[in-house]
């Protein structure tokens, strides 16, 4: 009992060490674009490309039921140490578009032996309580992917690459500390062969494909709210210039607080429930896509950053509590695989919602174009939906 109690803390620790990575581009971004060279879509497309990367890597992780078959804790050290390598690869001399677009791909794919592995090493661990578990796993992840933002403002008068080797070299710390200090939890049923029906068998389960579509919906909306965070204080910015933002440390914020919004959230689904707990945070994100306008129309930077803070709080408070559904769900000795394919599809779906802004914000006026990340919730709340439920709830 007592190794489980620390044993948590580490996978928070490792967590947020190795997911450092996910952004480490798009904080420098703007370095990116002057040191080679890139067009004004280069943050859609390098965002995307870890995306995809990720995708990809998920995919093949799940095809073969990595997770499952071979010990969760050599996975995750593995996938830190070769996503660390790649996320260094951006600072070559003599990048040129496609060289970046192939290392951010790449920390991507092995992002897929992180994210949804620390997730099942955590349910190997913890039985019950999976809820409160996964709001400080999913809570480190947020804190981990805002992370390079605030090193960005710290370091704003040291070479950019900083940014990136100080990542690498966390996420190496991280994965090391898994590999040590945590060992196969008590829960966990290794896998056998790679078995496809897999893939398709953890949607049969009613609970569990709602679970999942309403993650889906939140996918539609997370990763391109994050994406677009600096783009909203740089717009706020330009409309209101007597207002005056530190772009870098506010990113941070808004993206990183977010983490406390996962914590608090496992704490109030043991109360009230894991899944009403995520379905209200998800209708107060989808009512922030709807009101975003009137954000950039207040004219009060004070009024901006707190709505972006609110909405950041709401966006990600859910995430935690899908996996929960999730994996409690799922077959013992299929979770892994479970965890992993619902990701796959989640973030194959922020790469639409990315690209989408990303054309949107070229034609359209930037005030009005994340009223569309309203339609991912709007879907999601549809497939929480249960009469019997929100009957209980009203009583």
């Amino acid at each position: 009992m007592n190794k489980i109690k620390w044993v948590l803390p580490v996978i928070v620790l490792s967590q947020f060490s190795c997911t450092s990575l996910w952004f480490a581009g798009n904080a420098v971004m703007g370095d990116l674009a002057n040191t080679y060279h890139l067009g004004s879509s280069a943050l859609g497309h390098l965002t995307s490309a870890v995306q995809f990367g990720f995708i990809t890597g998920t995919l093949i992780f799940a095809l073969l039921t990595i997770a499952d078959r071979f010990s969760p804790s050599a996975v995750f050290f593995f996938s830190a140490l070769a996503g660390a390598l790649f996320n260094l690869g951006t600072i070559i001399e003599g990048n040129v578009f496609a060289s970046l677009m192939m290392f951010r791909f790449m920390t991507g794919f092995f992002l897929a032996g992180i994210y949804p592995v620390g997730m099942k090493i955590a349910a190997d661990y913890y039985n019950k309580g999976l809820g409160k578990s996964l709001g400080f796993l999913v809570g480190a992840l947020v804190i981990g992917t805002a992370f390079p933002h605030l090193l960005k403002s710290f370091t704003s008068e040291l070479p950019w690459r900083l940014v990136l080797i100080l990542t690498s070299s966390i996420a190496v710390l991280g994965g090391l500390s898994i590999l040590l200090f945590v060992p196969n939890g008590p829960y966990r049923k290794s896998g056998s062969k790679p078995d496809l029906s897999k893939l398709f068998k953890v949607f049969k389960n009613k609970n569990l494909r709602s679970a999942a579509f309403g993650y889906f919906g939140h996918m539609w909306e997370l990763y391109t709210f994050w994406a677009f965070v600096p783009i909203m204080l740089i717009t706020n910015t330009s409309l209101h210039p007597e207002i005056k933002m530190n772009v870098p440390l506010l990113s941070f914020l808004v993206i990183g607080l977010g983490g406390l919004a996962c914590i608090i959230g496992g704490y109030i689904s043991e109360i009230i429930g894991t899944k009403k707990t995520a379905f209200f945070a998800l209708l107060m994100s989808g009512i922030c896509c709807l009101l975003s306008p009137l954000a950039f129309y207040a004219g009060s930077g004070i009024f901006f950053i707190a709505f972006l803070i609110f909405w950041g709080l709401a966006v990600i408070a859910d995430s935690p509590l899908f996996s929960t559904l999730v994996a409690q769900n799922a077959k013992e000795d299929s979770k892994g695989t479970a965890l992993t394919i619902v990701n796959c599809v989640g973030f194959s779906i922020t790469i639409i919602s990315i690209q989408l802004l990303n054309i949107l914000k070229e034609v359209l006026d930037l005030r009005f174009i994340y009223m569309i990340l309203a339609v991912g919730p709007v879907l999601g709340l549809i497939a929480l939906y249960d009469k019997k439920e929100m009957k209980a709830l009203k009583s």
